[in-house]
């Protein structure tokens, strides 16, 4: 379904890209890399010279390597294009600190807190905040979704998103084994 038309009359003037790819690695750990890609639509002026029209403002990666258990065993960025050359790209060796995360367990919020404002680059660590639910994913092609190693484990996925809420009528008809009723109140 699209979006409604949009009104009045419009131009574009920026795109930003952010590319997500899950890989599996030979080690049993897997990889989830990020790309961030700030483009104009025009010549932009800038105090370090201007950016010619379709030529990266921003092009940025980051790479988290990750267990099982989606605990962070590795981690890099880097800047390829930034805005302020000799500037932007000396935060990025900042992001191994990630090391020792879970990105199922307070990630987002520790992220946050540890590259805000000047402790870190607002791009990449805008990055950073999609990786967790595209590591769910990318895990998710290991193993079917009603199935686990424990068949008396709850799936993973449910509990995490308000269509997979455990009263909700989506785990109801596919999951009904770990259905719990409707909840109460408001």
């Amino acid at each position: 379904m699209p979006l409604p038309p949009a009104v009045p009359l419009r131009k574009r003037v920026h795109i930003r890209s952010i590319a997500i790819e899950g890989w599996k690695r030979d080690d049993n750990l897997w990889d989830i890399e990020g790309r961030l890609t700030d483009v104009k639509d025009h010549d932009y002026p800038l105090a370090s010279g201007v950016r010619p029209q379709g030529q990266p403002v921003h092009d940025m990666r980051v790479r988290l390597t990750i267990n099982r258990e989606f605990d962070v065993v590795a981690a890099a960025a880097v800047s390829d294009a930034v805005p302020y050359p000799d500037g932007c790209e000396k935060i990025a060796p900042e992001y191994a600190r990630l090391v020792g995360l879970n990105l199922m367990r307070g990630y987002r919020k520790t992220v946050g807190e540890m590259f805000e404002g000047v402790r870190g680059c607002a791009h990449l660590t805008e990055l950073l905040l999609g990786l967790p639910a595209a590591a769910v994913q990318t895990l998710a092609s290991e193993m079917r979704d009603t199935e686990g190693h424990d068949p008396l484990a709850k799936p993973f996925q449910l509990d995490r998103c308000h269509a997979l809420d455990t009263s909700s009528e989506t785990v109801r008809r596919y999951y009904p084994r770990w259905y719990r009723g409707q909840k109460t109140g408001s």
